[in-house]
């Protein structure tokens, strides 16, 4: 029977980093965990992990998937501690899932085997049934805020800036890792985990994981990212002392212990290799696209959400002249969601306004190759059944684009010249903020008019676009973009590759 004084026994983990905090925050997070436990029915059978070598992430990083051997009919392999390192994800959304292609990209390129853990994947599982629930609210909620002006201002950017500030989130989303860790009850405790979300940071804690490296995305500093028990990883250095310090993580008392120096360290831009190794030739043709008059190549991305498809609609018909007069040229790529597709279809069509949509994945790249050569006109739409390819696809159009419009989520942090458009919530507006000020993107854009005028201005004239070049340059040489590999560093594997 639940019992304030069996939650008092049962909850050892009260005061995150040494800071108290009110006990009626400790009640909530146990009521939590034991309405989630009810909901999704938690399933305590230990995974046995293995590994088997499938899909894209395979031929592009020899990266391995971990499976449960006692829930597969495929060959697996054991995982060989020699030289690994577990990403572990919860694909929720894009970020999560670009963050561990790109750390799988840096440990590939120094050397390592990359294990992928995504535990959402272990079919009929908690985390499945859980990480889908709060996946599909979140999705819902997204597009809402895109929609009404009023949830937004009052709901949405509340929920997204102060709902998992304060210290008392640790709490909550140590109790709640509880469902899952079956997943990592197996795994040898001193085998090296890069953590793309709490909930994996936290459930491998709990299951006695002792080299564990929290990746931290955004820029503005939550308590929901942290992870005590393990070391963390920043992007930036306003991040770095917003973690360093706790700032704004007061809960009803004072916070009087900050994070240990030797548990956080600013890594720099989860940047891919592939990505951080052409910086000098993309720019370069950038700047040759630019001196020979050709199209302004614009690649729009749609979020995880896909809370985006109207805006996206208005952008193009922005442009439209620009267009057809081959001033401009659009790469789109929805990702996987078909609904936003059919809704960006039918604007599209209403308004007469022509496209190419490229679907298979093989051709798609054949399609990326030709454009780092020859000239492209005109809107090409990019949908792609597979997740991999869907995220992935954003990375290999960045070469052979000159301007990304994006939301300011995780691609804020990539070394493209960037035109940032309407958050999806209000964590993300320091991702514009971060872009702006070390001149790799523009402010963030929230108002019509302001990207309208951006939009034109970034197709006529050719200055702000080489500014954000130069600084792409100088940032890269400075070696803002090398997060991943300080990432795979910071994890103290044994006869440690140097940089």
């Amino acid at each position: 029977m639940f019992t304030i004084e069996g939650m008092k026994k049962h909850n050892d983990y009260t005061a995150p980093f040494g800071n108290k905090i009110p006990f009626a925050s400790v009640c909530f997070a146990r009521f939590r965990y034991y309405l989630c436990r009810f909901l999704f029915a938690k399933d305590d059978t230990p995974v046995v992990p293995a590994a088997v070598p499938a899909g894209e992430a395979y031929n592009d990083f020899g990266m391995l998937t971990i499976v449960d051997k006692n829930k597969t009919t495929e060959p697996v392999q054991d995982i060989n501690p020699e030289h690994a390192l577990i990403i572990g994800t919860v694909r929720m959304g894009f970020g999560h899932w670009r963050m561990a292609i790109a750390m799988a990209s840096a440990a590939h390129h120094l050397g390592y085997t990359p294990y992928l853990l995504d535990i959402l994947s272990f079919d009929g599982s908690t985390a499945q049934k859980s990480i889908r629930f709060l996946e599909y609210w979140y999705d819902v909620f997204s597009r809402i805020s895109q929609k009404s002006k009023w949830f937004n201002k009052y709901i949405w950017e509340r929920a997204t800036s102060t709902g998992g500030r304060s210290l008392k989130s640790c709490v909550y989303e140590r109790c709640l890792s509880q469902l899952f860790t079956p997943i990592f009850i197996n795994f040898q405790k001193d085998i090296p985990l890069l953590s793309m979300h709490p909930w994996i940071g936290h459930a491998a804690v709990l299951c006695g994981m002792k080299n564990i490296v929290s990746i931290i995305p955004d820029n503005l500093p939550l308590a929901f990212w942290l992870v005590e028990g393990t070391r963390h990883t920043v992007q930036s250095p306003s991040a770095y002392m917003g973690y360093r310090t706790l700032i704004s993580m007061d809960t009803k008392y004072p916070i009087t212990n900050c994070i240990p120096q030797s548990a956080l360290t600013e890594a720099g831009h989860y940047v891919d290799y592939e990505i951080v190794s052409t910086i000098e030739q993309d720019c370069d043709k950038r700047l040759e696209r630019c001196k020979r008059g050709k199209a302004r190549r614009f690649l729009l991305t749609m979020g995880g959400a896909g809370a985006q498809a109207e805006r996206f609609a208005d952008i193009i018909n922005t442009c439209r002249s620009s267009i057809e007069t081959d001033k401009a040229v659009f790469f789109v790529n929805m990702g996987d969601h078909k609904g936003r597709w059919t809704e960006l279809r039918d604007k599209l069509t209403k308004e007469g306004i022509t496209y190419t949509l490229h679907s298979d994945w093989e051709q798609t790249k054949q399609f990326v190759k030709k454009a780092d050569s020859d000239d492209i006109n005109g809107i090409h739409i990019f949908l792609h059944n597979d997740f991999y390819a869907a995220v992935y696809l954003t990375n290999l159009l960045m070469h052979v684009s000159d301007i990304m419009i994006t939301k300011p989520s995780e691609l804020s942090f990539y070394p493209v010249p960037k035109l940032f458009i309407q958050r999806v919530g209000r964590h993300e507006a320091w991702g514009a903020i971060r872009g702006s000020e070390i001149g790799d993107g523009t402010i963030e854009t929230d108002c019509e008019t302001d990207l309208h005028r951006t939009l034109l201005t970034l197709i006529n004239s050719s200055d702000l676009l080489e500014i954000y070049i130069r600084h792409i340059r100088l940032n890269a040489a400075a070696g803002v973009y090398n997060g991943a590999y300080n990432a795979v560093a910071f994890t103290e594997i044994k006869d440690k590759m140097k940089l």
